[in-house]
């Protein structure tokens, strides 16, 4: 499974996607009532891209923002305006498979969320928009495999954290050149930060982001990033947020900094932020925002290779405690009950041979005293260790378990253990924390190992631990899941050189994780 092969290399090519044959030409026709108004547009509505994400083995979301002024609210004139799209079996979009019209609508920044049906699964299309005669970029996608199918591989890479002031998003230029089936991003798409004079990058705006109009700036600024924008039109995302959307270290309805920000205005600035999140996020309808509230956590199949659960751990959690004891509470909840019982129940009633976990933050422990006693990281899931020892214990009877996380800037992997107090527990599944695309910079390799290093006798079950910037790649197929972390040698300049860091294996039936 390596780029040198081709490009349907690791494709899911199952007899009964072949059997389905090509779906059918559909055009959509609005209602006369809600037909947008006609007229000319700005130049350059397309200056945010396209972008596809959460494939099903019939439909993928298609997304595009028009936004012709995109650092200035987006500039476009406050009306609807009527967007026509068309997916086709071919880059010259010869076959056309589907096509149709969606409206841009001013309340939601002109962003146009378009979920496709009736397609065949485990293919690859091309598709585009068009609007006041203007045509965007080209994107490319490709749907889920058929419900059941077995065999084949899947490619993931695995990417969060990503500060447009500490460094360039050249991670996603290698990882275009390595042609993922899909992008899982973890969280930390933005920074709500406010500008910097030091910066690599200056973040747009005065301060932080807290109306609609300041988020979809921010958003628009990152969106402007050349790789990231070429990434998003490589390969289907799936994505899920973090703290930084908002706020840092928010929890629930409680911000970073409560006697700052008032009960209302909180739940008013996480109004802004969800919305600014979905109208640039290739989500499906169900993602739309009920005022400060946004449904996130979900499930997407990969036939009967992959099952991924997607959570939210930011909107259901306790507020972090800073004490061991309150670590240790069983009234602290990283998931809330229903979302934990949506996670157990989908995991134990998988079919999948593999069940991954994106968790937007560390599972496994993170002992930070050296020597006797415990430091643990109680923002991550240290902080919430009776559910994580709860949700630890299910995963002895999962069909191989494998957590996603990020937040972390540093890559972490490691083996879950079933009480991490007893290093002689059994392992029980395998972690993979990805490093930031930038956030923190370059780091001093030589000084952080001097300062971790230390610590790996007191987490025996760390197998890797690094601060280089960059991100995971996954190989996964039946019979394992090939590990590769991609870096970047500087986050500063824009022509940044790749290099493979560390290379891993999981094998199926077998929990845990080894180098190679």
């Amino acid at each position: 499974m390596t780029a040198a092969q081709s490009p349907d290399r690791r494709r899911f090519l199952t007899a009964g996607a072949a059997a389905l044959g090509a779906a059918a030409t559909a055009q959509l026709w609005l209602p006369g009532s809600a037909r947008a108004a006609e007229g000319a547009l700005p130049a350059g509505v397309f200056s945010l891209g396209v972008a596809s994400g959460d494939p099903l083995p019939d439909g993928i979301v298609l997304w595009t923002r028009l936004a012709p002024d995109p650092l200035d609210g987006g500039g476009m004139p406050d009306r609807s305006v009527v967007v026509t799209w068309e997916l086709a079996e071919d880059e010259r979009f010869a076959k056309i498979a589907r096509r149709g019209s969606a409206t841009a609508l001013p309340t939601y920044g002109h962003s146009v969320h378009v979920d496709v049906r009736g397609l065949r699964p485990g293919r690859t299309y091309w598709y585009r928009f068009r609007a006041g005669g203007q045509i965007s970029p080209t994107g490319r996608t490709r749907t889920a495999p058929a419900p059941g199918s077995t065999g084949g591989s899947l490619r993931v890479a695995l990417a969060s954290c990503q500060n447009w002031q500490q460094g360039y998003f050249t991670a996603y230029q290698d990882m275009l050149a390595q042609d993922p089936d899909v992008v899982l991003f973890v969280g930390d798409y933005i920074y709500e930060s406010a500008p910097s004079a030091t910066a690599v990058r200056r973040h747009e705006g005065s301060d932080e982001p807290y109306t609609l109009t300041q988020y979809r700036n921010r958003y628009a600024q990152y969106r402007t990033d050349p790789h990231l924008r070429a990434m998003h039109a490589r390969a289907p995302w799936v994505v899920t947020f973090d703290d930084h959307e908002v706020d840092n270290d928010f929890a629930g309805g409680v911000p970073q900094d409560p006697a700052k920000q008032s009960p209302e205005a909180f739940a008013a600035r996480l109004t802004a932020a969800y919305q600014a999140y979905y109208e640039h996020m290739p989500v499906r309808a169900t993602a739309v925002p009920s005022g400060p509230h946004i449904q996130m956590y979900r499930r997407l199949e990969f036939g009967a290779l992959v099952r991924l659960n997607v959570l939210d751990t930011r909107q259901f959690r306790s507020d972090q405690t800073t004490t061991q004891a309150g670590a240790l509470s069983p009234a602290m909840t990283m998931l809330g009950a229903k979302q934990k019982k949506w996670l157990v129940d989908g995991l134990h009633g998988s079919p999948a041979r593999w069940n991954l976990i994106a968790s937007q933050i560390m599972m496994a422990e993170t002992d930070l005293q050296i020597g006797e006693g415990k430091l643990w990281y109680y923002d991550a899931w240290d902080g919430y260790q009776a559910e994580r020892n709860a949700l630890l214990g299910e995963l002895r009877t999962v069909r191989n378990p494998v957590v996603l996380s990020g937040d972390r800037h540093l890559t972490m992997i490691s083996d879950l253990k079933a009480d991490f107090a007893d290093p002689a527990s059994a392992v029980v599944g395998a972690e993979f924390v990805g490093t930031s695309v930038s956030s923190n910079g370059d780091q001093d390799q030589a000084a952080f190992h001097d300062e971790w290093d230390p610590r790996m006798p007191d987490n025996p079950h760390w197998k890797v631990i690094d601060a280089h910037r960059g991100y995971h790649l996954f190989d996964i197929d039946r019979d394992g899941i090939d590990a590769t972390v991609r870096v970047v040698d500087t986050v500063t300049r824009p022509d940044a050189l790749f290099s493979t860091l560390s290379r891993l294996r999981v094998d199926a039936g077998k929990p845990g994780v080894r180098t190679v």
